[in-house]
């Protein structure tokens, strides 16, 4: 199986934990992933690394299994760097009910602020007043109420959540990483550069 040109999703993922006999979600484990890519690059084998800890394995049953998880990482930090702000973190989709889809969303956010938490003083202090206040809402976001019934209100809520984790991720990323994506270009070199993901330049900030 080649999945270089093929878009994992989360059942995948989970797919090949349950091949080395996890049952654990790969939610928590993505949203460490996407913060670790926006602090400090965690490289392909330091994230095959990490994942096999967690899975509790030396290494990876197969080539193929070592395929995925490794596309996981090169999928992630491609569309956190990408100009069309496309990022979507690793959650359970439509196939699984709300309530599975909330705590996958409630492991993300307590990875993604697990490795975020870590970081030193002046670092936190150097972050816009966006990200404090995304990152803020992510601290509140991990305590949400799981047990929930599959409704259009509460589906609706669950996604506006979504996209508050989603926000987060891209701001934490672009603003350790100016210019990557290019969307921190002066104006007037947006405008020169005739890219329609110019005028998503402020999307990220878009949360509040």
């Amino acid at each position: 199986m080649s999945i270089i040109n093929d878009q994992l999703d989360f059942s995948t993922v989970a797919n090949v934990f349950l091949v080395h006999g996890s049952l654990q979600s790969p939610a928590f484990l993505d949203g460490r992933l996407c913060a670790e890519l926006g602090l400090h690059d965690v490289s392909a084998e330091g994230w095959l690394e990490e994942v096999c800890l967690a899975l509790n394995v030396e290494q990876p049953e197969s080539r193929d299994d070592a395929d995925v998880l490794l596309g996981w990482r090169r999928q992630t930090l491609d569309a956190l760097s990408a100009a069309e702000l496309n990022f979507e973190p690793l959650l359970p989709d439509e196939l699984f009910s709300l309530s599975e889809r909330a705590q996958g969303l409630k492991e993300w956010t307590h990875g993604f602020l697990e490795i975020v938490n870590e970081v030193d003083g002046e670092t936190y202090g150097n972050w816009s007043s966006p990200l404090k206040e995304a990152l803020e809402d992510l601290g509140q976001l991990s305590a949400i109420d799981v047990e929930i019934t599959d409704d259009p209100e509460n589906e609706n809520d669950l996604f506006a959540l979504t996209e508050h984790a989603r926000m987060a991720a891209m701001l934490l990323y672009t603003e350790q990483h100016p210019g990557q994506p290019q969307v921190e270009q002066p104006e007037g070199e947006q405008a020169e550069s005739g890219d329609p993901a110019a005028n998503d330049a402020e999307k990220p900030s878009s949360l509040h």
